[in-house]
């Protein structure tokens, strides 16, 4: 055996090497039986030293080669949507650990609301101390407005422009008004009645202006304090009765189970995706076998090329 011949043979076997690989990669059976059918026709050639080896070398590059390319396309593919999964993924948990972190702010918030409300209760009751001449002291609690400036934007539930101006409109001669604040005379009442204690309820917000609506602890009224005037007016239940206390809070909880569970489905697809062959690749890659196994190489020589051109045609990856 000459230098020539064990050159083009040492090539042959880096080729097959190079499809081995690809084989173990895939898992896929027609691949590791095109794997040992091109060891076959490479042993022909090993133990046939009579033979043309010029046409093993143009059986790899016609045609091993094909497979070989058509291969690498599925495999660099394949990488490329897997990246793209793995980047999905780490959207995901950026995203779950924001909600999360709002979700922890929930409970600051929860907190905040029940400081807001012992401010709200003591407010009122100075107000009315004040609005009877029995006290000239500032009513309101120290930052009672920072409650909807801080929380609003997480927390407080959008409503239209006109409802909130429906919402805080009255009539003047219906209020106690002072320069202090501003308090219907029915809800006053009201308050005196039940010593002045109530429930946060909600957050309404329009735009920048900002509400909050409080219930009577022992009573099914419900009214809105208006920071910007220190307003307190009655409000309607029918008015609010269409907002859902628990859709924001169980909406972030859903939405983290929604993506730890989409997370999870995308983890367990990443190893299929990695060496999915589509359906019809594997068919092509069976029949392109069919034809390379079924044949007699030794009358396949004699025709090499038009068998090669055929076999290449097949397996025109440009065409992928």
């Amino acid at each position: 055996m000459d230098d020539n011949q064990k050159k083009i043979l040492s090539d042959s076997l880096k080729v097959i090497s190079k499809l081995q690989l690809l084989a173990a990669f895939f898992e896929e059976e027609v691949i590791f039986k095109i794997y040992i059918r091109t060891q076959v026709i490479h042993k022909m050639f090993e133990h046939n030293p009579e033979l043309d080896i010029h046409k093993l070398e143009l059986f790899h590059l016609q045609f091993t080669e094909s497979v070989l390319d058509l291969l690498r396309k599925i495999k660099k593919t394949n990488e490329k949507n897997v990246s793209l999964v793995f980047d999905e993924i780490e959207l995901n948990k950026e995203l779950i650990i924001k909600i999360n972190d709002a979700m922890r702010t929930e409970q600051s918030f929860e907190f905040a609301q029940q400081k807001q409300t012992a401010k709200i209760n003591l407010s009122l009751n100075k107000l009315y101390q004040n609005l009877s001449d029995l006290s000239t002291d500032f009513p309101f609690g120290k930052n009672i407005s920072q409650f909807s400036a801080r929380y609003a934007g997480d927390f407080f539930y959008e409503v239209g422009i006109d409802f909130f101006y429906e919402l805080i409109a009255f009539d003047p001669d219906a209020v106690y008004k002072n320069g202090y604040g501003i308090i219907g005379k029915k809800l006053m009442g009201l308050q005196c009645r039940h010593n002045f204690s109530n429930l946060f309820y909600c957050g309404l917000k329009a735009g920048s202006m900002t509400a909050e609506v409080y219930r009577m602890a022992e009573e099914a009224v419900y009214f809105i304090f208006y920071p910007a005037r220190n307003l307190f007016l009655e409000c309607d239940e029918e008015k609010i009765s269409g907002i859902d206390l628990s859709q924001a809070y169980s909406k972030r909880a859903r939405t983290v189970q929604d993506l730890s569970e989409k997370n999870l489905q995308l983890e367990q697809q990443a190893p299929k995706m990695k060496t999915h062959i589509p359906g019809d690749i594997l068919k092509l890659l069976a029949e392109y076998h069919e034809k390379v196994d079924g044949m007699d190489f030794m009358d396949f020589m004699n025709d090499f090329d038009v068998q090669a051109n055929i076999l290449k045609a097949m397996l025109n990856t440009d065409a992928l």
